[in-house]
């Protein structure tokens, strides 16, 4: 393991900056230590349907969980101004005020990138499936999406052309991602965000 650290100026997306670390080092990881302050902080609540919102100068109490190439898994609490505890799970949209520093602890082997799947073929483990581009905002929400729900899935994360017509091919799609559920593609984000608002979703953990 070797420890990074990793200095955010003020403005910057505290959970967006991890993952860009993540992907640029291309290995996983952890967080070791936090100090800093927010100017604006978005967490998912459990049981809420929608993340929970605050802004104004708050104070980084705790930050834990796990950082990766491909998706964060990040616990965050904090303190606003009348020393009340707030935390969930780290929403994109979390701004850092003054600044912050943390500590990360990335492993030293690489990640391996699961191979393609062939057309026609479906997991057998999970009824959710997922091809994306590693850079695409909209993959990284639906991943986010599936991790928050606890929804069982596999991720093919799509590195070349030749993967890239393969999961076409098989989706008639040339957006990405690609969600399969059962091995048929039901469409991309929006359409797993449509399948989240019915319950639908849910009923597959």
């Amino acid at each position: 393991m070797r420890a990074v650290p990793l200095k955010l100026a003020p403005g910057s997306d505290l959970r967006e900056s991890l993952q860009d670390l993540a992907q640029q080092h291309q290995c996983a990881g952890f967080v070791l230590g936090v100090v800093g302050n927010l100017s604006r902080a978005a967490f998912q609540c459990p049981g809420q349907p929608q993340p929970t919102v605050m802004e104004g100068d708050l104070e980084i109490i705790t930050l834990n969980g796990t950082v990766s190439p491909e998706s964060v898994h990040l616990h965050l609490s904090l303190s606003d101004g009348a020393c009340q505890v707030w935390g969930g799970h780290l929403e994109p949209g979390t701004r850092v005020l003054k600044g912050a520093d943390l500590l990360v602890g990335l492993l030293e082997d690489k990640l391996e990138i699961a191979e393609p799947s062939a057309p026609g073929e479906t997991e057998t483990a999970n009824r959710v499936e997922i091809a994306v581009l590693p850079s695409c905002p909209w993959s990284k929400r639906a991943v986010r999406l599936l991790r928050t729900l606890q929804i069982p899935h596999s991720v093919n994360s799509i590195e070349d052309d030749a993967a890239a017509d393969a999961v076409m091919n098989r989706s008639g799609m040339r957006t990405f991602p690609q969600v399969f559920i059962d091995g048929e593609v039901i469409g991309g984000y929006d359409a797993l965000s449509e399948w989240h608002g019915s319950g639908r979703l849910s009923e597959l953990r």
